[in-house]
């Protein structure tokens, strides 16, 4: 990475401002002050004073910015207050040439409150559930100086998720794209984390036309990276990047072809509004049957004989209580806990509603169930007998032999391979079959599907054959005159659309 952004000890740095904003047990910073000692060495200049004037560090950690001293003193040098102990998303920076490291990752729901009000008020690009390096990425991107560097490794998820929605569009924007390294699986750090790490190399520059482009698996092919050219994207939907489409098919996403993505019920209360006992402690009119990810495991659909607690009319409002004597009882039981629950406390009189509000028609409909992280090969159609959970994605729409047929092409290695292009995958190698994921997808119009095709991919289907699915997706996309167009209909497609 400093290779990257030509901080190299064969290079004269003695004025050369760097940057490490998280800086840790100086990882990077102490490589930072070998690399300027042997520059000093070669061009003759002051190490230290040079050290002391153009490098910054920060952490907020006081144990490893004392760890980090210790070793830049083992190293020879005699100044070190430099590397600071503050938080730098709040400390004051000057403009620098370079920055390059590895900011830390804190999820959504571990931020403290005190830091999210800060973070939402002082960065733009901390959109939605942010993780904490984005505005790392923000306020260092606009610490550099014209011209300069900047290079992070992070988790990848920034380059896919909806959080990282205004930071890529920041990027697109305002700043020259060079490189996007995946690292896929590569074991990058020194610690175990769970994250799929990418390496981003962006320079203060008025945006380019194209950008290189790498997937490693292992960390020695940083080496010798085998880098393609890509068009740099625009905006904040970065889809093309990772997604390679075969020539001239027409493809369409699920939505653009008349179904409708969703998610199960969160009821806020699982305990509670999902039981095995339900049917015997309230109304029967109130009872759904209920499936979730846990239903849906080793390709097998095995109901757990687990029942919803509706609560809600067929209008969408909350039942009178007073009128289903059972519910009254068991609801009062628990009410105490349900009353804890945040959306109880912004409306007391309805303590027993769930988060989301249920529909009685979602059980009748057929439906595609996709468990959010799935190890499964087979894509499971319920007939309209459940109702999905909130680990459970559902498409509905279309007959139910349309419902099969999209099944079948979920089930394809070329939705796959668009999928694990733009999803991030979980500890595991698992897929994420998530709605923002699911409305990137590009398939096939089904309603262009020859009855020959149609027939053979069904019968596939019912046999869980994926050989034979691969085979005939393989020949819908190469073969099919309904299916094809030219490239500049799918361009346009593509171009028309907003999938996030």
């Amino acid at each position: 990475m400093l290779d990257r952004v030509g901080y190299t000890a064969d290079a004269d740095l003695r004025d050369v401002r760097i940057l490490e904003p998280s800086c840790g047990e100086g990882a990077f910073v102490v490589e930072i002050a070998a690399r300027l000692m042997r520059s000093a060495s070669r061009f003759h200049f002051d190490a230290e004073e040079a050290f002391l004037r153009n490098v910054r560090a920060y952490d907020v950690d006081a144990r490893k910015v004392d760890a980090c001293r210790g070793q830049l003193r083992r190293l020879g040098l005699k100044q070190v207050g430099n590397i600071e102990v503050a938080d730098f998303l709040r400390a004051d920076v000057a403009p620098v040439d370079v920055v390059v490291g590895n900011p830390p990752y804190v999820r959504y729901e571990q931020i403290p409150q005190e830091m999210l009000d800060y973070c939402k008020a002082s960065f733009p690009t901390f959109h939605y559930r942010s993780d904490l390096y984005v505005p790392f990425f923000e306020k260092s991107l606009s610490l550099l100086r014209a011209g300069g560097r900047h290079c992070f490794i992070c988790s990848n998820r920034w380059l896919k998720n909806e959080y990282g929605k205004k930071l890529r569009r920041c990027i697109a924007a305002s700043y020259n794209l060079r490189l996007l390294v995946d690292l896929g699986q590569a074991d990058a750090f020194q610690e175990e984390v769970l994250a799929y790490p990418a390496i981003s190399l962006i320079s203060a520059e008025s945006p380019g036309q194209t950008f290189g482009y790498a997937e490693c698996s292992e960390i020695g092919q940083l080496r010798n990276l085998s880098v393609v050219q890509k068009t740099v994207p625009r905006g904040g939907d970065w889809t093309g990047v990772f997604m390679d489409m075969p020539e001239g098919a027409a493809l369409f996403p699920i939505e653009r072809q008349g179904f409708k993505i969703g998610i199960g019920v969160a009821t806020g209360a699982d305990a509670v509004f999902i039981s095995n006992r339900l049917a015997e402690e309230v109304e029967p009119e109130l009872v759904l049957p209920a499936i979730g990810a846990r239903d849906l495991r080793g390709d097998e659909m095995l109901w757990r004989q687990k029942y919803l607690l509706n609560p809600y009319t067929a209008g969408g409002k909350l039942v009178d209580l007073s009128c289903y004597p059972k519910a009254k009882c068991y609801l009062e039981t628990h009410r105490e806990q349900l009353s804890r629950r945040h959306i109880a406390r912004k409306s007391p009189g309805q303590w027993y509603r769930t988060i989301d509000r249920i529909d009685p028609f979602l059980q009748v409909l057929p439906k595609i169930l996709l468990p959010d992280m799935s190890g499964n090969t087979f894509v499971f159609v319920d007939e309209g007998k459940f109702y999905p959970l909130h680990n459970i994605y559902y498409i509905t729409g279309r007959s139910l032999a349309d419902l099969r047929l999209l099944a079948a092409l979920l089930m394809s290695d070329f939705v796959r391979g668009q999928l694990n292009s733009v999803t991030n995958k979980m500890n595991g190698g698992f897929l994420r079959w998530q709605s923002q994921y699911l409305r990137k997808l590009l398939l096939p119009d089904i309603g262009s599907i020859p009855a020959e095709a149609r027939l053979a991919l069904l019968g596939s289907y019912d046999r869980k054959d994926r050989t034979a699915i691969n085979r005939l997706v393989a020949g819908l996309l190469d073969d099919c005159p309904q299916c094809m167009s030219n490239k500049r209909q799918v361009s346009a497609a593509q171009a028309t659309l907003s999938f996030f």
